[in-house]
């Protein structure tokens, strides 16, 4: 089931990749890959525990809020808000697609999809 969600983000990421490039938004190759990157800064909420980086992490990785910005930036013409709602699906959908989720209260590498990272053996 783990593998079926994962796969099924692919089709958001494409979409977000294909309406972002539509845009009149011009920028250097390099600063696309920087504002594609700015969602991971919602990781810091975990310096200060991990419920407050749970929060912060899902909301900007959660493509429902994603998905009203990109709306609600559309349909008001700012193209900028727009904008960050597509890269956040895309972001979060490429997430999804290599087994990151939503993060659970219980640690940063709980998460919705299961446990990410290796399992460690315990030694004797």
């Amino acid at each position: 089931m783990k593998k079926i969600l994962q796969a099924e983000a692919i089709a958001p990421f494409i979409i977000s990749v294909l309406l972002i490039h539509t845009m009149d938004v011009n920028f250097a190759w390099w600063i696309w890959i920087l504002i594609f990157l700015l969602p991971d800064l919602s990781m810091f909420g975990y310096a200060f525990g991990n419920r407050v980086g749970a929060i912060s992490y899902n909301v900007l990785h959660h493509q429902t809020f994603a998905a009203i910005l990109a709306i609600f930036g559309f349909i008001l013409q700012l193209p900028y808000v727009e904008l960050a709602g597509l890269v956040l699906i895309g972001h979060s959908s490429l997430d999804r697609l290599m087994g990151y989720g939503l993060k659970l209260e219980a640690g940063f590498q709980f998460t919705h999809l299961g446990t990410i990272g290796h399992k460690r053996k315990l030694s004797n």
